[in-house]
């Protein structure tokens, strides 16, 4: 009996630290479109030769991979979708601005 709770209170503790590695990639990819963001602005302002590309692709693939994980609370499924949404928002923003500047990216 004792190795039955022992192994129901790993699963729980796994759980837990799942969800906290969740809560904290989540708030890194807060930071991460705001730092973004700040590049885009350097960018179009003319304080940078070259838009930020490669930083918005590598955004793109952490959000597809926390999009993938089946094991987000309603809560946290919640916080990625609201992250989601600006981090979309501003795509649209720079992608108009980049063509209008002439430089359409893919």
């Amino acid at each position: 009996m004792a190795i039955l709770g022992n192994n129901l209170y790993r699963k729980e503790q796994n759980k837990k630290d799942d969800a906290a590695n969740v809560d904290l990639e989540l708030s890194r990819l807060d930071d991460d479109i705001r730092k973004l963001k700040i590049d885009f602005d350097i960018y179009f302002n003319g304080g940078s030769k070259r838009p930020p590309l490669e930083a918005r692709a590598r955004l793109e693939a952490n959000m597809k991979r926390i999009a993938d994980n089946r094991n987000l609370t309603y809560a946290q499924r919640y916080q990625f979708n609201t992250v989601m949404s600006r981090f979309t928002s501003y795509r649209e923003l720079w992608r108009r601005m980049l063509k209008r500047k002439g430089e359409e990216m893919a």
